[in-house]
């Protein structure tokens, strides 16, 4: 028997939610850390810092896919870059 259309919409808000509160642990985690490293005391355009922490995220991206041997094609990490910087995701625009 298929799922009443209702049915999938609940569910799909109730992950929505799931979602957005892992987004939010994830980032007060890094805002954390990012704030300990002194990071909120340098005066830096939010593209330059965006940059810094995009070649940081490859860098060991980079590490861990040569350990496990995987491979993630650019195309892949462009959309989850998109996705992390989507106002949804809590990207609004302010470091």
């Amino acid at each position: 028997m298929k799922k009443q259309s209702s049915k999938i919409r609940e569910e799909i808000a109730r992950l929505q939610d799931q979602l957005r509160q892992a987004e939010t642990r994830e980032a007060e985690r890094v805002g954390r850390i990012a704030l300990r490293a002194g990071i909120g005391e340098i005066e830096i355009e939010e593209g330059e810092l965006l940059a810094a922490f995009e070649e940081f995220a490859a860098r060991f991206r980079d590490r861990a896919e040569k350990s496990s041997g995987s491979r993630i094609g650019k195309a892949a990490r462009t959309a989850a870059a998109s996705v992390a910087s989507s106002p949804a995701a809590g990207g609004n625009g302010e470091a």
